[in-house]
């Protein structure tokens, strides 16, 4: 397990990497750190901006042999979005260093955490939020899975789709709510009743009847979270939904 003056040392580690780095011409922390919320659990997220003309991909590949051969990656994974590249790497000692490769015209906050160590950056831009008419339409898919997985005897195969569900139903319910969806990294400020409802819902066994019931009560629970964001959704999708709870043939 890393502490927390290891993680500090290879956070200050990587700074100097970047400043010495000829490709690398800006950098800032984002999350925990960026925001003073850093406790022993905290992973380091650095962003780089990444010189005009220099492919990201490539600053990216030179950063990930170093991870390799200095600092211990056991293994990394890539996220793009908005046309960014994000390595997510897991060290030997757990630690999670996440590290941005942006184009140097693109380098810019995207949430309130930006703390620029260097280079210049472009003005704020606010994230891209999330399409609730979306999210709503990840539910009911779900749920849909989950109703054929129980009628098959998938008991498996329901309890993910039922997982799947709670989830989205968590993410509707911080969009609601004004919270961070992502990750559930706010679902725990939630309303007591709304945390009360997903926990009594959630199945506590893989019997057929207990996900039945908790199919029956999450399904219950869309309704409410979709009536609550729009009576116009609602309109169109409370009838389907109920149709959905149930398990006619």
């Amino acid at each position: 397990m890393f502490t927390p003056t290891v993680r500090a040392r290879l956070r200050g580690e990587l700074i100097e990497a970047a400043r010495a780095d000829g490709e690398v011409v800006g950098a800032a922390l984002v999350g925990s750190a960026a925001t003073g919320r850093e406790d022993a659990w905290s992973d380091i997220d650095l962003v780089l901006q990444v010189r005009s003309g220099v492919e990201p991909e490539e600053v990216a590949d030179r950063w990930t042999v170093a991870f390799y051969e200095r600092h211990g990656a056991a293994h990394h994974l890539d996220v793009v979005a908005g046309g960014v590249l994000y390595r997510v790497f897991l060290l030997a000692s757990s630690l999670q260093v996440d590290v941005s490769f942006w184009p140097e015209d693109r380098f810019r906050a995207t949430e309130p955490g930006f703390a620029v160590l260097f280079g210049e950056p472009q003005p704020s831009s606010e994230p891209a939020g999330l399409d609730v008419s979306q999210e709503v339409g990840k539910a009911w898919l779900y749920a849909l899975h989950s109703r054929s997985a129980i009628a098959r005897g998938r008991m498996w195969q329901a309890t993910m789709m039922l997982d799947h569900l709670r989830d989205q139903l968590l993410v509707l319910a911080c969009l609601r709510h004004g919270l961070n969806p992502h990750h559930g990294r706010e679902a725990d400020r939630l309303p007591p009743s709304v945390l009360d409802a997903l926990r009594h819902a959630r199945a506590t066994t893989m019997a057929l009847p207990e996900l039945s019931r908790s199919h029956q009560a999450l399904v219950r629970t869309l309704i409410d979270e979709v009536a609550l964001y729009d009576h116009g959704l609602f309109a169109k999708l409370n009838a389907p939904l109920g149709v959905l709870s149930r398990f006619d043939a």
